[in-house]
């Protein structure tokens, strides 16, 4: 017996060794701040010139025919006369009738270039009379804090700073050395096919990009063990899957309903796949991203997340515990649409529910497919692919030149942010430019502050400062892109 304990003592002590020491190995992985473009920015015309943008009801309505292109040509209009610099400078193409593609060319056109992207569309305003809105979701207005309006953060804020910061190098007479394109998609929030028009404009004419950047991560200041706020900087970016699942039953009068009615049936389904999801993992972009905040962090967390070897099973259950983490670990589910009987005293003879998955990279839709089946385990329950967005996109390295440059000018515009790879649980416009920019990074530059609620919700809006910041990170990136 005692030998046992003794192996047991020498093992404990031992493991706490090994711990000890790959703790106090780590290293910072930050890269040192670059220099912040020199532009002049009145950070409150800024903010009205983004405010007026906001008035433009570009919505997305999930049906290409409700479309208003009315309001799409009317903001095109307007950014041309607000940037008159950009539209004396820069060429503008329109793409696929509402998208629009710059050209800003750059001194030495033999360097690929770089591709900057936003979208213009937003998503619909639900109860616009409800008194939780602080103002109407189309109205911009500008207090002394902040501007208001459906776009202000997803992702007007990126497509109108992208032309302030490039109107405010025009005037201050910089030009960038790289070649630069602004590829603003107008269908992003219903599909991709504003910036597939744009990608294969520019693949039919031969552009390859050194890198693209995106929406997607934010700015995060309460990221737990870590003092300093966080730039998170998606590498790649979940796909999407719907499966509808559908079970049938003979119909009848609610009156005398048989024990097991479709929606019954269906309920158990959806119940099962509920509790029990896809496993997690703890591996790929999202082990980066810990393994380079782990030496920012404090005690104990950063020893926790320094030895994973030993950690892992606590640290999963940790994130498990919240939805944005949980999404970082696993393929989601989603059940989102349901339809039954169309009236309230007729039993449905069909009860249906869309389900939607987001996949981690490494899984596929078969590997989801062979799960739901798996964990429903009901022959009377139908399964069918009802979207699929394809496999994930591919995975950007941060080990690269490309990489550098932009987290040296978020840190350049941000002196207190770190900056760290992130797995974009949404998806964005950037998934289509794979073939053309092997570098694709997802990050709109904002302080989060409560923006991931408001992003699709109610009192959308964004704070001037942190507008302004955003400026003048996109400034910086186009001066900066090419060292």
């Amino acid at each position: 017996m005692k030998r046992v304990w003794l192996l047991v003592v020498t093992a404990i002590l031992t493991a706490a060794g090994v711990a000890a020491v790959r703790t106090a190995a780590l290293r910072s992985r930050q890269v040192a701040p670059g220099t912040v473009a020199d532009i002049t920015i009145d950070a409150h015309a800024a903010a009205t010139r983004l405010a007026a943008a906001l008035t433009f009801q570009t919505i997305s309505w999930g049906d290409p025919a409700r479309r208003d292109g009315a309001a799409f040509l009317a903001l095109h209009a307007y950014l041309a006369s607000t940037f008159p610099r950009v539209a004396q400078t820069l060429t503008r193409e329109t793409i696929a009738d509402y998208s629009l593609l710059y050209t800003w060319t750059g001194a030495r056109t033999d360097l690929p270039p770089l591709i900057l992207c936003a979208h213009f569309d937003v998503v619909p305003a639900e109860n616009t009379a409800d008194a939780s809105w602080t103002h109407p979701p189309f109205s911009g207005v500008v207090d002394s804090e902040r501007v208001w309006g459906r776009g202000a953060v997803d992702d007007k804020s990126s497509a109108v700073g992208i032309l302030e910061a490039a109107e405010a190098l025009i005037a201050s007479g910089a030009r960038p050395q790289r070649t630069i394109y602004f590829a603003f998609s107008h269908t992003e929030e219903d599909d991709t096919s504003g910036a597939t028009a744009i990608a294969r404009t520019l693949a039919g004419r031969g552009v390859r990009g050194a890198w693209l950047l995106d929406e997607g991560g934010l700015i995060v200041s309460t990221v737990p063990g870590v003092s300093s706020p966080v730039a998170f900087v998606g590498l790649t970016e979940k796909a999407a899957v719907t499966l509808e699942l559908v079970a049938e039953a003979p119909g009848g009068h609610a009156a005398m309903p048989p024990r097991e009615t479709a929606v019954g049936i269906l309920a158990r389904a959806l119940d099962r796949l509920e509790h029990q999801p896809m496993p997690e993992r703890l591996d790929g972009v999202t082990r980066e991203m810990f393994e380079t905040l782990a030496p920012e962090m404090r005690w104990p967390m950063r020893a926790a997340f320094a030895n994973l070897w030993a950690t892992r099973p606590l640290i999963t259950r940790m994130l498990a515990r919240r939805p944005d983490t949980d999404a970082l670990i696993r393929t989601t589910t989603a059940p989102t649409m349901l339809s039954a009987s169309p009236k309230i005293n007729v039993l449905a003879t069909s009860a249906r529910a869309a389900v939607n998955f987001r996949l981690l990279p490494g899984d596929t839709t078969d590997t989801l497919v062979a799960h739901v089946t798996s964990v429903v385990d009901d022959p009377r329950v139908k399964i069918r692919v009802a979207g699929d967005s394809g496999t994930p996109p591919p995975v950007s390295r941060t080990d690269v030149p490309e990489y550098a440059a932009l987290a040296r000018a978020v840190r350049a515009a941000h002196p207190d942010v770190l900056v760290a790879p992130f797995l974009t649980t949404a998806a964005t416009d950037a998934r289509v430019y794979a073939s053309i920019a092997p570098h694709t990074y997802r990050l709109l530059p904002v302080y989060q502050e409560g923006t991931v609620q408001m992003i699709h919700g109610v009192n959308e809006s964004i704070r001037i400062d942190a507008y302004e910041r955003a400026v003048r990170t996109y400034a910086t990136l186009m001066l900066s892109a090419d060292r």
